[in-house]
């Protein structure tokens, strides 16, 4: 588990917000931890559409305390695998169990935060990755119906 004495007071609400979605518990016997997000991406393609909500909600916090916009299209790049990887079943699972793109994204956020790079609230950085996100969102729900559609198809002719 990670230093939380270390979190800047500012920062509690994400740290703690991370830690849920990826690492709050653990398998018994193992060092393995696991969050909400994992459990929630069991779900086929409709979890994973939860799961870049928090993922993505997560991302636009951090947008509002100061990370760049460099730091911002990491988390990105993080929040997308995570579910493009995410949603191919099994493999998917087993790959959110370990990748944790929240840990990272609020641990990419800590490190910047803690170089002085913090700028306070950033709306004209937050406002295009909202719509980014937005537009992601709106693929992936194309992409669910398209996948249920072929199904559909393939099991009803």
């Amino acid at each position: 588990m990670e230093d939380h004495h270390s979190t800047p007071p500012e920062l509690k609400g994400l740290d703690n917000f991370s830690t849920l979605l990826d690492s709050q518990f653990r398998i018994p016997g193992t060092n393995t931890r696991f969050g909400v997000d994992f459990i929630i991406g069991l779900i086929p393609y409709v979890g994973d559409l939860i799961s870049f909500l928090f993922s993505g909600g997560l991302v636009l916090t951090m947008a509002k305390h100061g990370a760049s916009g460099q730091v911002l299209a990491k988390m990105l790049f993080n929040i997308v695998l995570d579910t493009v990887v995410g949603s191919v079943p099994l493999f998917g699972d087993i790959f959110d169990l370990y990748f944790k793109s929240n840990r990272r994204n609020y641990n990419l956020l800590k490190e910047h935060y803690g170089e002085g790079e913090y700028q306070g609230s950033m709306w004209r950085v937050v406002l295009p990755i909202l719509m980014v996100l937005i537009l992601l969102f709106v693929l992936m729900i194309w992409l669910v119906f398209r996948v249920a559609a072929f199904g559909w198809e393939m099991i009803f002719g």
